[in-house]
């Protein structure tokens, strides 16, 4: 099922999100729903909090991205096609920046049309659970190494115009301002997400 993706505003999205404990039939379910939302929107990555859960839950799949390089070792496995395991479902990421910094462009799904030159590290190594409830060990680089951080800092509430230098996110000020009105107009409208409705 595609969900609505939630866009700049929405105060989901500056959650921290909540450990899970249990991998159960929502959990499986709520990752196929992301998968599905992330390939309808044409993105690379899609974290829970995008679509109104504050749980640490992302989806990533590059293979559609043929301009810019990835590296891959799973399980101590290198992935000649790191498109080979995509989608990624990972829960509970612990990520760890390593080696040389580079800027790259970034856009994301709650910021509509709005990109901007952020600075990650060329490489990052993750520990995560998969949906079976094993532990899996990433070691990436390139695109798949920007996305993987762009997504566990959408599971820690933080927003990629938070990376941005400050005259960049200057720049875009009337842009973010506008798309924050919108938003705001548009929860006053919205049904409560579950999330919002649980103790």
């Amino acid at each position: 099922m595609i969900l609505p993706i939630l866009q700049y505003g929405d105060p989901i999205l500056r959650a921290k999100g909540q450990r899970i404990d249990e991998i159960n039939d929502r959990i499986r379910e709520l990752a196929a729903n992301m998968i599905e939302t992330m390939h309808a929107a044409h993105g690379v990555g899609l974290a829970a909090q995008q679509i109104g859960e504050a749980l640490q839950l992302t989806v990533l799949d590059i293979s559609a991205v043929e301009d810019r390089p990835s590296t891959l070792e799973l399980d101590g496995k290198d992935m000649t096609d790191p498109k080979g395991a995509m989608p990624l479902v990972l829960i509970n990421p612990e990520i760890e920046v390593h080696g040389e910094t580079e800027i790259g462009v970034e856009g994301c799904l709650s910021f509509p049309e709005i990109t901007g030159d952020i600075e990650r590290a060329q490489s990052v190594r993750v520990r995560a659970q998969n949906l079976e409830g094993d532990t899996i060990q990433i070691e990436a680089g390139g695109f798949l190494a920007r996305a993987l951080q762009h997504e566990g800092d959408h599971l820690n509430g933080i927003l990629f115009i938070d990376r941005m230098r400050s005259a960049a996110k200057a720049a875009l000020s009337s842009r973010l301002k506008r798309l924050q009105k919108e938003t705001k107009r548009g929860i006053r409208h919205r049904e409560p997400l579950v999330s919002e409705t649980t103790l």
